[in-house]
């Protein structure tokens, strides 16, 4: 030493005296230092509020990290060989089983950090006079603090991933055997079932089918897929969160809740086309009709089933509804498209060829038999002049080359057909007949 200076050596050990000594003192604290830095993380994150047990739990492991970062400083433990107190790995199990996102359980960390270094380094300009040694002590504690913070929180964060990845496949599984049971109509509790769903069964339903057509099969499909679910049933006034349940990466069922005592439930259609069209050109949604309690939920996504076959079979209907009688009985002909084929072919003839102009006729021809073969009642339906519903329909039976009153239930089945399931039951084009 000389001239009163101390050597780098000696000014090391006498810093890390001066911390071992903090450590001791801030040690015999610990009570009210953790409940101190508790009630600021508490009410610093929102996400934690109200909820009692996660509260204790943070309590214990803000306490716990405040003393075992005090050990580490005390007797100079390699920050590299400490583990999570087992209140913090508790702590965040219980974050990832409430679904509670990992920037709370981060936040916890970065404010005990900054507060905790506060702490300490007052204390190291309260106690220590040489202002070497206090600065030395104040960067082993800096540096001490941040390398402490982020080895723990690096490992709590991997334990809340871990768990979460167990709890959901976990929850997951139960989701899938209770949904099993409700949708076969086998015995089960019906306060069990509404527990494991996530969703209560004691109200109008209103099943969906939601997929990607053209998709990356990727988990950020299902989330585009779980909000257009969201967006819908806001439009639609549910009375609670929608039941989302992927089958794979781009298609799910759903219900959304529509309350318990609704008298109309009619849906508006034009709404949910515009969100289904704002969400992507691939996005299909199939509907079945609001259904009530148990058996409704059972019932409404049965519907919604069976109009996605028949989507599916088109393969070009962006929105379907079962509400829809067409849709009712093309559900069925989708079972058997090559009988269905069949059928068209021998009931339109000609009038079967898969090109627009032809389509035309057909549509026009359904119109005019469902307004009981009245031009002036399709013209209403189609928004045309009856002269040229007449045309139209003159046109289609000569294309059919067989008289409109002749096998009239088939014919309207084959019409039926071509106007929901489209190619899928017609051939391919010969040639063009004008319309």
């Amino acid at each position: 030493m000389e001239g009163g200076k101390l050597s780098a050596e000696q000014l090391q050990h006498r810093a890390r005296a001066r911390v071992a000594e903090i450590a001791r003192t801030m040690g015999a604290e610990l009570p009210r230092l953790g409940n101190t830095l508790h009630t600021e993380i508490a009410e610093s994150i929102s996400e934690l509020r109200g909820d009692n047990v996660i509260l204790e739990l943070l309590r214990a492991s803000t306490e716990s990290n405040v003393e075992t970062f005090l050990h580490v400083v005390q007797h100079d433990i390699r920050v590299g060989e400490v583990l999570p107190p087992s209140a913090a790995i508790e702590y965040a199990r219980r974050l990832a089983q409430r679904g509670i996102p990992t920037n709370a359980l981060l936040r916890a960390y970065r404010i005990g950090h900054n507060r905790v270094l506060d702490w300490v380094v007052a204390e190291v300009a309260r106690h220590e006079s040489d202002r070497e040694v206090a600065l030395a002590a104040a960067q082993i504690l800096q540096t001490t603090t941040f390398s402490y913070v982020d080895r723990v929180a690096e490992q709590v964060v991997a334990e809340y991933e871990s768990e979460r990845e167990r709890w959901l496949a976990n929850r997951n599984t139960v989701r899938a055997a209770m949904l099993a049971s409700v949708l076969s109509g086998r015995d089960y509790d019906l306060g069990t079932a509404e527990s494991a769903l996530g969703y209560g069964l004691r109200r109008h339903h209103l099943g969906v089918v939601v997929w990607a057509a053209e998709s990356e099969s990727t988990l950020s499909e299902l989330r585009r897929l779980e909000s257009l679910i969201a967006a819908i049933g806001e439009s639609l006034g549910a009375a609670g969160q929608a039941l989302f349940l992927p089958q794979d990466r781009s298609l799910a069922w759903c219900w959304i809740p529509l309350g318990r005592s609704v008298d109309d439930h009619r849906l508006d259609l034009a709404a949910i086309r515009s969100l289904t069209e704002s969400t992507g050109p691939s996005v299909r949604v199939a509907l079945g009709r609001p259904h009530a309690a148990a058996p409704g939920f059972r019932t409404t996504h049965q519907e919604a089933q069976r109009a996605h076959a028949v989507a599916a079979a088109a393969g070009n209907i962006q929105v379907i509804t079962f509400d829809d009688p067409g849709v009712q009985i093309c559900s069925i002909l989708a079972r058997d498209l090559e009988s269905t084929r069949s059928l068209v072919a021998a009931s339109l003839g000609r009038l079967a060829r898969d090109e627009e102009n032809t389509a035309q006729l057909r549509s026009t021809l359904l119109a005019f038999l469902r307004a009981k073969s009245s031009y002036v009642g399709a013209a209403e339906v189609l928004h045309l002049h009856k002269n040229t519903v007449k045309y139209r329909v003159d046109k289609a039976i000569e294309a059919r080359g067989i008289p409109l009153d002749e096998d009239r239930l088939n014919l309207e089945l084959a019409l039926t057909a071509c106007r929901w399931l489209g190619p899928a039951v017609l051939p391919r084009p010969a040639g063009r007949l004008q319309a």
